[in-house]
């Protein structure tokens, strides 16, 4: 592909994410991403042959972005695990903060589209095998060492996502009930983000005998 191609197709991906965001699957028109982006309807087709592969494209670059920082960051074995924990949920919440439309979008089109959930959940477990994996064996070691109490890796990821989603979800009723702008309060954002680090690093300080509990991968 040459370089104008792909200005071409990043314009295009570009134009969908915003479009997909703003109106999801089924609002979503090819003609208005191929306005945004600068090139005929002809041209989309050409890069894309339908709104379903785009879609797909989309979710799974948006998946990508999610994991592959975490990934990244427990590759990094020479850190004790708490600290390599705490630099995921960071880099976690600091995606969801740079895309706060990402979570609702990804509620919304996985509960209201069941015909395609099949294609969404391959993305998903694609993504969230490696990570998991990943985190059970780092956990496994660390809780041996006497570093962490021992914690199954799912319901670790599950705390993580739990603590850093909700906030952007309920964003507009909390903003409804205080008459804050969110938006704006930069402050609101960090002290959220070292909350929920906090939290997660209660959780993982040793208990007593938590080495019995490991959980060994297959």
């Amino acid at each position: 592909m040459t370089k104008h191609q792909n200005n071409k197709e990043q314009a295009i991906l570009a134009a969908a994410k915003e479009e997909f965001l703003d109106k999801g699957y089924d609002g979503a028109r090819t003609t208005s991403i191929a306005r945004n982006a600068g090139v005929t309807h002809a041209m989309l087709h050409y890069y894309f042959k339908t709104k379903e592969q785009l879609f797909e494209r989309i979710f799974h670059e948006n998946m990508g972005m999610l994991v592959e920082g975490i990934l990244k960051v427990f590759a990094k074995t020479e850190k004790p695990f708490k600290q390599r924990m705490a630099e995921a949920l960071e880099i976690h919440f600091e995606v969801i903060r740079q895309n706060p439309r990402l979570p609702l979008f990804m509620i919304r089109e996985v509960a209201s589209r069941p015909k395609r959930f099949a294609v969404i959940k391959n993305v998903i477990s694609t993504f969230a095998g490696n990570l998991l994996a990943t985190m059970q064996k780092d956990i496994n070691q660390a809780a041996s060492n006497g570093e962490i109490s021992h914690i199954d890796a799912t319901t670790l990821l599950l705390d993580m996502i739990s603590l850093n989603v909700l906030p952007f979800v309920v964003k507009p009723v909390y903003e409804a009930a205080t008459g804050l702008d969110m938006n704006s309060d930069s402050t609101f954002w960090e002290q959220r983000k070292a909350e929920n680090i906090e939290l997660i690093m209660r959780r993982l300080t040793p208990t007593q005998d938590s080495s019995q509990f490991i959980v060994h991968s297959s």
